[in-house]
């Protein structure tokens, strides 16, 4: 069995994804996605990110949240630490997971980049300061393969798409 390496992030046109360690923004309907899409599976973050999720919801329910950390002594309650991307892709591979999601933050985005199979892109149509970016990556790798408009509303004050990408395969 292969697992599935994918990544899941909102981006705004700028490639912003949050700033001051919180999201730029307000989408209900992103989250839920995001929940839905990951929910029964194993959720790879870096320390920072894992930190900004409201106290709480850590660990995220019902998946088994990986926490990669460069510190040595670092502890996260109900989550599994550890130093490198491979090693948290290795623990989902031995648990039997089918489809890993790493879901950020901009430096793990970064690692998984040349590895991952799958992204699911929320595409804000708007720019935001931010200090978290998705990293630059090469179309012409890249597939889209799902794309659901999602316009502004009561809730949702800027206009967003979810985009499945696959990688080719050369």
């Amino acid at each position: 069995m292969t697992m599935k390496v994918s990544m899941i992030a909102a981006v705004a046109e700028n490639r912003v994804i949050g700033k001051d360690n919180d999201l730029a923004w307000d989408l209900p309907d992103d989250m839920k996605f995001f929940m839905q899409k990951t929910s029964g599976h194993h959720v790879i973050m870096g320390r920072k990110n894992y930190e900004s999720i409201p106290s709480k919801f850590r660990p995220l329910p019902n998946r088994v949240n990986i926490v990669v950390t460069r510190q040595a002594d670092y502890t996260a309650k109900d989550c599994i630490v550890v130093h490198s991307l491979e090693a948290a892709l290795d623990i989902a591979m031995k648990n039997g997971e089918e489809e890993a999601f790493i879901i950020g933050g901009g430096e793990i985005y970064t690692l998984g980049l040349g590895i991952a199979d799958r992204m699911y892109i929320t595409e804000v149509k708007a720019t935001f300061e931010g200090d978290a970016y998705y990293p630059e990556y090469d179309p012409s790798q890249w597939r889209e393969v799902d794309r659901v408009h999602h316009p502004t509303d009561e809730k949702h004050a800027f206009a967003f798409d979810f985009v499945t990408y696959e990688r080719i395969k050369l």
